[in-house]
């Protein structure tokens, strides 16, 4: 049987230029894995604690040099000579060795960056593509779901705290009708992005990109953004509402304010209320397929009334609402806020963990989202983890960047290794 012989971590920088943490796991038989975190900059107040060093005269506080040094003086020691191949065990010591709720003490970010990087040796000691791995893991605790490529989230356009202070909402997705292959799903992504580049272009408008690759432009509301994306599918070969869907990233903690929400597409700030109906408006104007995050974290009474109004047309998305935590799942199950969850390791800290809670929330009867961060790495464990439990989406934001394409190009490898057991 295979043990564990040696975990160690140094900083990297992820996408945005920031350190996060990188760890390694060789093991008695020789494999040797490597596992990066990402991290995100819009974050709920409920995600366990992404530990920073704080130290201004490096990275401007943001370094990562405790968590690393957790990792290679308390973590990683702490596992030398047990089975990689028992997950659970293994994430359940690291859990015990914190004892706090929130990853507090070592912060999630070590604790992920092991508990991925004793999933991928899991899955090496096996003889196992990771994909089948995570399968396996999922099937353990009780997740019975058929291996498939899930569909892509394609996040065109970046605002909030993604973009560049030009749009409130944080992010417009372009998704592909879930009947098409993953492959031609790609191509969709891929022909509608570069013709809204192109578009922006034409019209003056500032086209940089934000975090997640997708477009930052100069636009008066909100609206305009999906009008955007009319113009762009129209003009190529695909129809909206049967080849192409639109959907919403609100991110509403970033602009409620006061008990108010401020969007510049209304000239005063509107309350829960006045909210709904926007929301209500725009839905029957462009048949939005997914609405996530549309009230703040903490307007349960909101989301219920928004859950009753449209989650029959909507897949109604908790992610700063649930910030992949069980006990905030079960609490949205019991009140019907949602429909579908956004599923992020980072949020709660350990493979386990996660695993858990997607079967909670497929108990439900919910759709899986399994959802990259802003500050990302060129580590593909979410396509194949996102693969092994089912997930019915995937967000990795636009077909751009090296971080998010190599998520999907990963995805493309397994749609072909998959063959007909792919859809």
């Amino acid at each position: 049987m295979a043990t564990i012989k040696k975990i160690w971590a140094r900083e990297i920088l992820d996408s945005r230029g920031i350190p996060t943490v990188q760890a390694a796991c060789q093991v008695s038989t020789g494999q040797v894995s490597i596992s990066s975190v990402p991290a995100g900059a819009s974050t709920g107040k409920y995600e366990a604690l992404e530990l920073r060093d704080k130290d201004m005269s490096r990275y401007l506080g943001m370094g990562v040099l405790n968590a690393v040094a957790h990792i290679n003086n308390v973590l990683g020691p702490s596992l030398l000579g047990l089975d990689p191949t028992n997950q659970e065990n293994i994430d359940n010591r690291l859990i015990e060795l914190d004892g706090t709720e929130n990853k507090s003490k070592y912060g999630a970010n070590s604790i992920l960056a092991i508990s991925i990087a004793v999933a991928k040796v899991g899955s090496l000691v096996n003889g196992k593509s990771l994909y089948f791995w995570i399968n396996f893991l999922a099937q353990k605790i009780g997740i019975k779901v058929p291996m498939k490529i899930p569909t892509p989230l394609f996040n065109m356009i970046n605002g909030g705290l993604h973009g560049a202070g030009n749009l409130d909402f944080q992010e417009f997705h372009v998704i592909p009708a879930s009947s098409k292959s993953f492959k031609d799903g790609l191509q969709m992504g891929s022909e509608i992005y570069s013709t809204i580049g192109k578009n922006l272009a034409r019209r003056g408008a500032i086209h940089s990109v934000g975090d997640e690759g997708g477009y930052a432009p100069n636009l008066f509301t909100n609206a305009d953004a999906l009008e955007i994306f009319v113009e762009a599918i129209k003009e190529i070969r695909y129809t909206l509402g049967r080849d192409v869907f639109l959907g919403l990233d609100v991110a509403a903690n970033v602009f409620f304010k006061n008990g108010k929400y401020k969007i510049r597409d209304q000239s005063t700030p509107m309350d829960d209320t006045a909210m709904l109906e926007f929301y209500k408006k725009l839905n029957s104007k462009y048949r939005l397929a997914i609405l996530e995050d549309p009230f703040h974290e903490d307007a349960w009474d909101s989301w219920k009334k928004l859950y009753a109004a449209l989650s029959d047309q909507v897949l109604i998305v908790g992610d700063d609402l649930l910030v992949t935590n069980p006990k905030r799942v079960e609490k949205a199950i019991k009140e019907k806020t949602c429909n579908a969850i956004l599923v992020k390791p980072n949020q709660i800290g350990t493979v386990t963990e996660t695993l858990r809670v997607i079967k909670q929330a497929l108990g439900a009867g919910w759709k899986i989202v399994v959802s990259h961060r802003s500050g990302e790495t060129v580590d593909h464990f979410i396509a194949d983890f996102a693969v092994g439990v089912g997930a019915h989406y995937v967000k990795f934001g636009a077909p751009a960047r090296g971080e998010r394409v190599v998520k999907y190009n990963r995805l493309s490898g397994i749609e072909i290794e998959l063959g007909q057991r792919a859809t």
